[in-house]
């Protein structure tokens, strides 16, 4: 089985397109099963976040994976696979086990570095789990990836600024962060991105602070944990901010909502926010979309994308060796499987040449020739799985297999995995 990652991000395609793919926690379950009802698709998992949403799948043939996958995801977005193709990317074997370690340290995010990627990885990952989605490959690749991420935040300086998608939308719509102090805000959505929004604009001094969320039990809750005021229904009539993060399908504001001059902060995909309202008087429109033009050339933390880059880089050599080798354990089980059938037949042979012997000599004859047997086979097969865990190491397994014509089943790993960058 190999390893492939099929996604849409905000890098590739516009928000239209990645709203029609995002998938709710709700719906992430729904889409699990789609996937492995296709032929190709042994195990999968579905990240779906603000900009990204990226299936990783353990396929057992790459173009046929790549049009299972694809053709789910058209589906998904109302669109023929052809259509949804120039926005798609596929990253195949090493190529995907490097995307999957940088997504999880905030290389690959709008805001790099930011740390709230490993939570939203670390929730795929226990949907996929929990819905028996996933199997040896993408349990491994999923530990190894969240540990990578802790790593990288822990031994670099990638996340020092404290920055979010939360905190780099509130610098644009504060001009720099010093313009939210001082003014009323009102967040939309009690989850996750609505308590980071609060927390946030909480600390830049934004205030008075009003949640407002389908769930008054939520809100209230929230409010209290942040010092806000939870209302029941959005009014923008009273604040100058407005931070909307909803998982709802539909829009929440539009332009009939819009009452005076505000800064509208959009963080949901789909979007909360109609865009028409950013044609009224004195209404700025802050989205994913415009967020991400603004993040794109965001280049202060060289240094330590740099440092992150080196672990990356260390981090997916070591788990391509820990691939090819559990990829060689079937070929040694084989070859000591063919040992004994040959140390077998010729015990067999011995014991019809020589009837004289008595079951205790027969007995000390079959142990010398394990044993001897056994030796002869002990360092080769360690050997060969040191050189197996290296660069190349799949051609060893396939050399044995190739001198000592053995007959190996597939083991259900990743085979034949090509070092990065050599695809």
């Amino acid at each position: 089985m190999n390893l492939i990652v099929v996604g849409v991000s905000y890098r590739t395609a516009p928000v239209p397109v990645l709203e029609r793919l995002v998938a709710a926690p709700p719906d992430v379950p729904e889409l699990l099963a789609q996937l492995a009802a296709q032929p190709y698709v042994g195990e999968a998992l579905v990240l779906s976040t603000c900009n990204r949403v990226e299936v990783y799948a353990g396929v057992s043939a790459f173009h046929g994976g790549l049009s299972d996958i694809v053709a789910v995801l058209a589906a998904r977005a109302g669109a023929t696979p052809t259509e949804l193709a120039p926005y798609a990317y596929v990253h195949y074997d090493g190529e995907a086990v490097r995307h999957a370690f940088r997504v999880a340290t905030g290389l690959d995010s709008m805001v790099v570095g930011e740390a709230q990627i490993l939570g939203q990885l670390r929730d795929a990952y226990a949907i996929a789990s929990e819905h028996d989605a996933t199997g040896r490959l993408l349990h491994e690749l999923m530990q190894q990836a969240l540990r990578v991420g802790k790593r990288a935040h822990a031994e670099t300086g990638i996340d020092r600024a404290g920055q979010t998608i939360v905190s780099a939308a509130l610098e644009l719509a504060g001009d720099g962060g010093a313009g939210v102090a001082g003014r009323s805000a009102l967040v939309i959505g009690a989850g996750a991105m609505g308590s980071l929004a609060l927390a946030t604009l909480r600390r830049a001094g934004a205030s008075p602070l009003y949640v407002t969320s389908r769930s008054a039990d939520r809100a209230a809750r929230l409010a209290e944990l942040h010092g806000a005021r939870p209302v029941p229904a959005p009014d923008l009539s009273t604040v100058d901010i407005v931070v909307s993060a909803t998982a709802s399908p539909g829009y929440v504001l539009g332009p009939c909502d819009v009452t005076g001059p505000v800064t509208l902060v959009d963080l949901a995909i789909p979007r909360d926010v109609d865009p028409a309202v950013a044609a009224l008087p004195g209404v700025r429109l802050i989205d994913i979309e415009l967020l991400g033009a603004a993040l794109s050339g965001d280049g202060e933390l060289t240094a330590d994308r740099a440092a992150v880059e080196e672990i990356v880089a260390a981090e997916v050599n070591a788990f391509l060796g820990w691939l090819r080798s559990t990829e060689v354990a079937p070929t040694v089980a084989a070859l000591r499987a063919r040992a004994d059938e040959v140390v077998g037949a010729e015990l067999r042979r011995l014991n019809s040449r020589r009837p004289d012997l008595d079951d205790e000599q027969r007995a000390e004859v079959a142990l010398t020739v394990h044993r001897v047997v056994q030796r002869l086979l002990h360092q080769p097969t360690v050997r060969v799985r040191e050189l197996a865990a290296g660069a190349g190491g799949d051609r060893y397994a396939a050399l044995l297999r190739e001198l000592f014509d053995l007959d190996v089943p597939d083991p259900g790993s990743v085979a034949g995995i090509p070092e990065v960058g050599e695809q």
